[in-house]
């Protein structure tokens, strides 16, 4: 159940909620609105500060109830770490270790004041929007495939609304509009690879697109891609009992300009193929899909943000399995570009679906073009969890994503695309080589994307590591929406 937001310029010490949320720093300060309160109640928050009770060390909560003075039944007071360190991951932190302390039990409304506290380089438009984000994206919980026992606990009290300090409509308007995307792209994450296959995957689209006059969305065949030659992107889907699809949904915000173009690889179940998967992870396969579920995430926030640019999401969805009539290592395809292309490797099946993806996108003629995939475990090694890969032969479209990616804290870190590279994807039998090696699979596998994507403004996110949790209890995480939002926020101002 998504959270309901709206802006409260009351008092805080007034307020008509079940809970105020107020900032304490590692040295007993408190935040403007937490000083207010401590007046109201004659200094009792300040005094359990000074005895430890509460405290301002990053990560504590404390809930406090009935203060004198102060309308609402409690007070949350979460520590804010070292005043002269606070920046953009310490805000964002706190208002998720908010929306957490609050996620169960019985507060429904409370008051978030923490957007009116500094952040720097940073404005109220942005602390607003950003606390709508990171507020929905604590309290996302998953319920689709819950039995009815487990569902029930969903309808149970909680956190259900909150109200957020500041008057700037726009920016909350754009936080829940981010929020709905990032929501979107997790739950396609989230949900099984039997339910959420490419036929599932395209009707989410098509039923999306239906909802508004401005967005459409075309779906592909396997008749109308084998028309088209896409023999890259069929071959990887040939071992599956569910067909793939092609997915291109369009939004007209801008006019006659010309549109941006994201792809994002949509892997519904990667079990490596021929390749199998034997070194263990199989059964979080069913993440490889996160970069079409982020794309189409971020095509949700678009619409709803009704940003003024024209936008094409396309996802090649397929599933990789083995089966009789499944693709083989030292198979040789002709990709839609024409040029051919020898298997190496069956589990290096996202470029081979991406290339024909990218192929089909310059049909549009985009001013810029990015590719979002879940596609090497080398970039997992590279760069761990925390930053997503990216690669662009283009500094200005890089450097623009990285610093979306800065403002909103969903990081990205740029690798190396040097032509010394390309000679690893050399073939005897075809015009490149599937997999460049033991070393650099990373930048090798953007190498290749590069080759179908010659005389475009493109570049290549990876987001192995970001995309999603790891473990049994590992979820989808909705990274890049937030950059992908933020990049699209910056280009819809200029």
């Amino acid at each position: 159940m998504a959270l309901e937001f709206d802006l409260n310029r009351d008092a805080p010490t007034t307020a008509q909620v079940d809970c105020i949320v107020v900032g304490a720093f590692a040295d007993n300060s408190l935040t403007a609105a937490g000083q207010a309160l401590d007046d109201a109640s004659g200094g009792r928050i300040g005094k359990l500060l000074a005895r430890g009770d509460v405290g301002g060390k990053t990560g504590k909560t404390a809930l406090l109830h009935d203060l004198d003075g102060v309308t609402a039944p409690r007070v949350l007071v979460i520590g804010l770490g070292d005043a002269a360190k606070f920046g953009v991951p310490q805000y964002l932190k706190a208002v998720g270790d908010a929306a957490r302390a609050l996620k169960t039990g019985p507060v429904t409304h409370a008051l978030f004041t923490l957007s009116e506290v500094p952040v720097a380089g940073r404005d109220g438009a942005w602390a607003i929007r950003q606390a709508a984000i990171a507020a929905d994206h604590a309290c996302y919980r998953y319920s689709a495939t819950l039995g009815a026992k487990n569902k029930k606990k969903d309808g149970e009290p909680g956190l259900r609304k909150l109200s957020i300090s500041g008057d700037d409509k726009t920016a909350l308007a754009h936080g829940q509009a981010i929020a709905a995307g990032v929501a979107f792209a997790r739950e396609l994450g989230n949900l099984p690879p039997n339910v959420c296959n490419p036929a599932y995957l395209a009707q989410q689209a098509q039923e999306f697109a239906g909802r508004f006059d401005n967005t459409s969305c075309e779906v592909l065949d396997v008749a109308a891609m084998e028309k088209l030659g896409m023999g890259s992107l069929l071959a990887v889907g040939r071992g599956s009992a569910n067909p793939p699809k092609l997915i291109a949904l369009k939004y007209d915000g801008g006019g006659d300009a010309k549109p941006y173009v994201l792809v994002g690889k949509g892997i519904t179940f990667d079990t490596g193929g021929i390749n199998l998967k034997t070194q263990g992870g199989i059964e979080e396969m069913k993440f490889d899909m996160c970069g079409g579920a982020t794309v189409m995430g971020t095509f949700v926030s678009a619409v709803g943000m009704r940003l003024p640019v024209n936008l094409v999401v396309i996802v090649p969805a397929v599933e990789n399995m083995p089966d009789a009539d499944a693709y083989r290592p030292s198979d040789v395809l002709t990709s839609m570009s024409g040029k051919t292309i020898e298997v190496g490797n069956t589990d290096a099946e996202g470029r081979l679906i991406l290339c024909d993806a990218l192929t089909y996108a310059q049909k549009y003629q985009p001013q810029a073009l990015v590719d979002v995939a879940t596609l090497t475990g080398a970039c997992m090694v590279a760069l761990g969890k925390y930053a997503s890969g990216l690669m662009s032969k283009d500094d200005d479209l890089a450097n623009e994503l990285l610093a979306a990616g800065e403002n909103v804290f969903d990081r990205a870190w740029r690798l190396p695309l040097w032509d010394e590279y390309q000679g690893m994807l050399d073939s005897t039998y075809a015009d490149v080589y599937n997999i460049g090696g033991r070393w650099a699979g990373a930048i090798t596998a953007g190498c290749f994307l590069s080759r179908f994507t010659e005389g475009q403004r493109w570049a290549h996110l990876d987001i192995a590591g970001s995309g999603s949790d790891d473990g049994k209890r590992g979820m989808a995480t909705g990274r890049p929406v937030g950059l992908l939002s933020q990049w699209l926020l910056d280009q819809a101002a200029k």
